[in-house]
């Protein structure tokens, strides 16, 4: 019963921080930077957040349909499907970071049963992340993009103060949460893997409200690969 209440209390705070711009995710493209985005976001250090002109991933074939396989291990695989027209840059540059390793033996730091999974940040803390950061690709910021978070929806984690601060951080809805519509780029869904989501989420063991994981608990991405 305690558990329950809880649980309910924590998610009705996130709600509410949610609601209020503070996603958090992170970046990191040599695995270098300390920039982040996290609240489903990381915090990008103003002090030296890459410039988003500076980075222009190869754009995907609008008439491709682009896969993602993502290995974790002792868990089993997530099967992604893209949907590039609807979020061009943020595929392009997933896509960029997947292909040239940048994911591969990174973890999912933080993890909220009935809410979400992220990963994606080489630091492991949620202030990690790649050397360039991308436009935000959602209607706060300009950009039509009709994707919703319904359950299964791939979206990128953000600086809740830019919205042009994505960089690798990403994360994985469990259940629905359509109030990040608008404010957070989705750009794919899981086709095949929920119940490994699941597992995930129901089996992870948070330290705090925020959903982080200790560092020798998070689940390992042994590789994410891209495929046609």
């Amino acid at each position: 019963m305690k558990k329950g209440i809880t649980k309910l209390v924590t998610m009705a705070v996130l709600a509410a921080v949610l609601a209020g711009g503070v996603l958090t995710g992170c970046n990191d493209t040599a695995k270098t930077k300390t920039s982040t985005t996290d609240s489903v976001s990381s915090t990008v250090s103003t002090a030296e957040s890459p410039k988003t002109d500076q980075y222009d991933p190869a754009e995907l074939d609008e008439n491709t349909t682009y896969f993602v396989d993502i290995d974790i291990k002792d868990e089993g695989k997530i099967i992604i499907r893209l949907d590039q027209k609807a979020a061009p840059l943020t595929c392009a540059n997933f896509v960029a970071l997947a292909n040239m390793g940048f994911y591969d033996g990174l973890t999912f730091h933080r993890i909220m049963e009935g809410f979400m999974m992220q990963g994606g940040d080489p630091e492991g803390t949620g202030n990690g992340g790649s050397e360039n950061t991308i436009k935000g690709e959602f209607s706060a910021n300009g950009v039509e993009n009709p994707l919703s978070h319904t359950r299964g929806a791939v979206s990128m984690a953000r600086n809740p103060v830019s919205m042009d601060s994505a960089s690798s951080q990403f994360f994985i809805v469990q259940k629905d949460s359509l109030f990040l519509d608008g404010s957070y780029a989705c750009f794919g869904y899981v086709t095949d893997g929920m119940d490994v989501v699941d597992k995930i989420c129901t089996e992870a063991e948070p330290t705090d409200d925020n959903g982080t994981i200790e560092k020798d608990k998070q689940p390992i991405i042994n590789s994410v690969r891209v495929r046609t």
